[in-house]
């Protein structure tokens, strides 16, 4: 009797297994045609953070979006797509180097020799360019103008449209969305757009559009680009935001991806995220509640920076320490980040994968928190978040500070006002945990 229950187990698991290998096969056999949708590659992007605080981060990163346009193409031969999807921003605005031009039509150029067409639309950043206008593509490349158009063609038997429309100008205030011309009856539609949507915390007001707009155009698909964090609609029309394929700093973290899009006979859609990032950044918390001894503390982050590469699927990856919770170290930890930072490097250097963005100290201890007096209140300013960027002294010193930078180096802090205004936070909330260690060391 228990070799007839093992056998009908072991029957019912081949069965299960049979019925998933067919399902997994019969989704390829009615897949009618597939793309790859991406965006926001932003080739030789400037990394001057990074460049400061340590400049082979900054190579590292500033090589990865090079190597992550090739590995899009890779994924678009071995996937044997019908074409490439870029909804804008390959460039990162002002820069005049002709080998990243070169390096660009390089990689199409070998979607072109695999007989795959690429489509792409420029965004804020290709508009700022000087020479993306200067690039001679192959036939095979079609950049869509700054009047709306809409490209027929046919993929694998299939009537497709695709609509797109690039930026003049570094900056679109209004919709663009009203000057698109509607569907192709007959045909799947595939409409591409750089846009901010209806706004994203991080990002400036870009042909700004509703998802409900989107939706009621009666496109299929619609291939955005702009934001740098993954969204995915469904629906009648299924509208991606793939988010950047390759972030660039602690602010752009997690998993990148772009979208390999499959479409089946019935003209369902399908779609997939395919990572090609080189690196992944990410921030980690380290809980130090209750740990009062400097070699447990220590301990602990080199654990925390192991499980997390271990965990991470990505060639390398970046992060940020952030040291968190109630501990009797806190001060010591505040005024020995460096040691703490050498530590970590020492492990980043034994893995060899992994690199250190920096140390965050955010620890708090039982002795501050009853402090009274001027060193209590200043506490109470910084739990409570009483520092504000919009003070006018703060606005003050910052204007001065950033009228006497090199004019390379004023975007640093971002070039948005919602970028400058996180910097400023953080550094404020740093800098006031550095003096209330230092008052505290002065109470004991």
């Amino acid at each position: 009797m228990q070799l007839t229950l093992v056998k009908s187990q072991l029957d019912h698991v081949i069965l299960l297994a049979s019925h998933s290998l067919i399902s997994y096969f019969l989704q390829d056999i009615l897949v009618a045609f597939k793309f790859v949708h991406t965006a926001d590659i932003h080739l030789d992007s400037p990394l001057k953070s990074l460049a400061l605080r340590d400049a082979g981060l900054a190579d590292l990163v500033g090589n990865a979006t090079r190597t992550t346009l090739s590995r899009i193409v890779d994924l678009c031969i071995s996937e044997e797509v019908q074409a490439l999807v870029i909804a804008g921003d390959l460039y990162d605005g002002g820069q005049t180097s002709m080998k990243t031009a070169r390096f660009l039509v390089q990689e199409m150029e070998r979607l072109t020799t695999a007989g795959i067409p690429a489509f792409l639309i420029r965004g804020n950043h290709d508009a700022s360019s000087k020479i993306t206008r200067e690039l001679v593509f192959p036939d095979t490349v079609k950049v869509f103008s700054g009047r709306a158009e809409a490209v027929e063609t046919v993929w694998n038997g299939h009537a497709v449209a695709l609509h797109g429309i690039s930026f003049r100008l570094p900056h679109a205030p209004e919709s663009l969305l009203d000057q698109f011309n509607p569907p192709v009856q007959g045909a799947f539609n595939i409409g591409i757009l750089h846009t901010s949507l209806g706004g994203a915390s991080g990002h400036d007001l870009y042909a700004p559009c509703a998802l409900s707009d989107l939706q009621q155009t009666g496109f299929d698909y619609w291939a955005l680009g702009h934001i740098h964090k993954r969204a995915v609609h469904t629906g009648r029309t299924t509208v991606v935001m793939p988010g950047i394929p390759q972030g660039r700093d602690i602010g752009e973290a997690g998993p990148k991806s772009v979208t390999l899009v499959l479409v089946d006979e019935g003209g369902v859609v399908r779609q997939e995220e395919r990572s090609v990032a080189v690196a992944q950044f990410e921030r980690l918390a380290v809980d130090c509640n209750a740990i009062s001894d400097w070699g447990d503390l220590v301990n602990t982050l080199k654990q925390v920076l192991r499980s997390a590469r271990r965990d991470c699927e990505d060639e390398h990856m970046i992060v940020r320490p952030i040291l968190e919770g109630q501990s009797s170290l806190a001060w010591r930890a505040q005024r020995d980040v460096d040691l703490l930072s050498a530590e970590a490097q020492v492990v980043a250097e034994q893995i060899g994968t992994l690199w250190i963005d920096k140390v965050e100290i955010d620890l708090q201890s039982e002795a501050a928190s009853k402090l009274g007096g001027a060193v209590g209140e200043m506490v109470t300013l910084v739990t409570e978040g009483t520092l504000r960027t919009d003070d006018p002294r703060v606005q003050a010193e910052m204007s001065l500070l950033l009228k006497h930078l090199p004019r390379e180096l004023r975007g640093i802090l971002g070039d948005s006002e919602e970028l400058v205004t996180a910097a400023l936070n953080d550094a404020m909330k740093q800098g006031a945990i550095d003096m209330l260690a230092r008052l505290e060391q002065a109470e004991d």
